[in-house]
């Protein structure tokens, strides 16, 4: 009967190893999967494939668009945590983001490019536009 509890204790002990092992790599996976999707390069090429044809861009505004989305998007990464779990937090920090990232094109775009850049916000959350990112 000692054997079989001492046997039992064993198998319970390595469940709880094994078990705590794996939460590690869950916790890790999903971290990573999380970081996947929000790829700051691909999704700053998307948005200037949308933005240069889209506002006409000339001579360096497509560098200097370029280097204010990357900014940006690096900025938004550090705030999508919130996205779940405080939405109300996210929310205005996105609009504080993205209100500093129209001032930073303004300086940047001529006034009928800036409009024409606050016509190109998606309608709804389209995942298959670049500039979703930006604006939501």
């Amino acid at each position: 009967m000692k054997k079989v509890l001492l046997l039992f204790a064993v198998c319970i002990g390595m469940c709880v190893a094994v078990n705590a092992q794996l939460g590690d790599l869950t916790k890790k996976a999903t971290q990573a999967a999380a970081g996947a999707k929000f790829d700051i390069n691909n999704i700053a090429k998307g948005v200037m494939g949308k933005l240069v044809p889209g506002l006409n861009l000339v001579g360096d505004q497509a560098p200097k668009v370029n280097e204010e989305v990357i900014n940006f998007l690096k900025k938004k990464a550090n705030i999508l945590s919130l996205k779940a779990g405080n939405p109300a937090e996210y929310t205005k920090q996105q609009t504080d983001l993205f209100n500093n990232l129209k001032t930073k094109l303004g300086s940047i775009l001529k006034p009928d490019q800036l409009k024409k850049f606050l016509a190109l916000r998606p309608a709804a959350s389209d995942k298959s536009n670049p500039l979703t990112h930006l604006f939501n």
